[in-house]
Parts: structure tokens; sequence; C-alpha cells
């Protein structure tokens, strides 16, 4: 009689969904293998069985992080403006990381991403490029440039105007970044006006 199967789906959910919290709350650094296994009411056997350790725990956490966000920006409605259309993208990313800014630490910087990462990644840019294309078909942003480079450039001013506003590092005089992001992505955004 074969032996029970004693780390199953339910169990790999259960330590994923408390993984998530404890990253949220404390990030990647305070995320305790053994805190975790407590928590859920296993050993960090399990951990280790289910998702080969930490990194590997912490690569799923961002996988699906990045699948989220590319749903997330995906779902932006099409506004008929398409630079409207990129400022409301921008801003769903800005929510995006500020919903959750240890994951977002986690995603752009703290986990080292592997090739299906990295295509998770690309894979959640990709509504900010095909935005970018139709306002370059539209004529309201340079037709001469490439769409990846302006998404890519976009997106650069967003990450920077986020990751300054979730390490409180936006200088004195600087203005509060929750009122006028949209107003700097609109200034990106015309950079690249036609």
């Amino acid at each position: 009689m074969p032996r029970p199967k004693v780390h199953d789906d339910a169990l790999r959910a259960r330590l994923r969904d408390r993984a998530g919290q404890l990253l949220s709350s404390d990030g990647v650094a305070g995320l305790s293998l053994r805190k975790l296994a407590s928590d859920v009411g296993t050993s960090t056997t399990a951990v280790y069985s289910l998702f080969g350790g930490k990194p590997g725990l912490v690569k799923t956490l961002v996988d699906e992080a990045f699948r989220r966000l590319g749903a997330r920006l995906a779902a932006v409605p099409d506004s008929g403006d398409p630079a409207t259309g990129l400022v409301a993208l921008g801003l769903a990313y800005r929510d995006a990381a500020l919903d959750d800014p240890h994951l977002y630490d986690a995603m752009f910087g703290s986990a080292e991403l592997d090739d299906e990462s990295r295509g998770l990644r690309d894979a959640a840019f990709e509504p900010l490029v095909k935005a970018v294309e139709r306002a370059m078909r539209a004529d309201v942003l340079r037709g001469d440039a490439n769409a990846a480079t302006v998404a890519l450039g976009l997106w650069a001013a967003l990450h920077g105007l986020v990751s300054l506003q979730l390490r409180d590092a936006v200088p004195a005089g600087g203005g509060d970044p929750g009122e006028g992001f949209a107003a700097m992505v609109r200034a990106a955004v015309d950079g690249w006006r036609s």
C-alpha cells in the first residue's frame, strides 16, 4: 500500500498564501521559513519538499505577482484617448505597488529572476507596449520611435516615481508624489508627443 501524500496541493496553497502575507508585512529578508511552517502547522521540510526552499518559494510569489500585475494592467479600460490611457496604466501600476510594497521590492529588486520569471515580467509589461503602439498609430506619440523603447522610458519614469514614494525619498520641496503622480506621468507621455 502506498504511503499517503503528506505534502499535497492544499498544503502548498496554505504555505504560499501565508508566505505572501509574511512577505507583504516583513519583506523577503523577514520571511522566515520556521515562522511560516509554524504558522501553517507543518515543518520546514514541507517548504523544501514543495518549493525547494526559500528561493523557490519567493520565486513562486514573485511569478504570481507578475501575473497579477499583467492582469491588472490589461484590465485598464480603453478611455478612447491614447494619452489618457497611458496615464491610467501608470496609475494602475502605482496602485499595484502601493498595495503591496514588499512584493513590489521582491519583483523589481531583491529576487533573482530566472528565464520563466523574466518572461512573466515581460508579459506584465506588454499592456504598456500595446498602449504605446495604439498611441503611435493614432499619431498621439511620435511615429518614428520604437514602441518598446518608448514603453521602457515610460516604465522607467513610473518605476522611479513609485520607488521614491515607497521609500519616502521625495526630496523636501518635491511635492506630494501621490497628488502629482498623474501630472508627472502625463509629462513623461508628453515628452513622446508627435
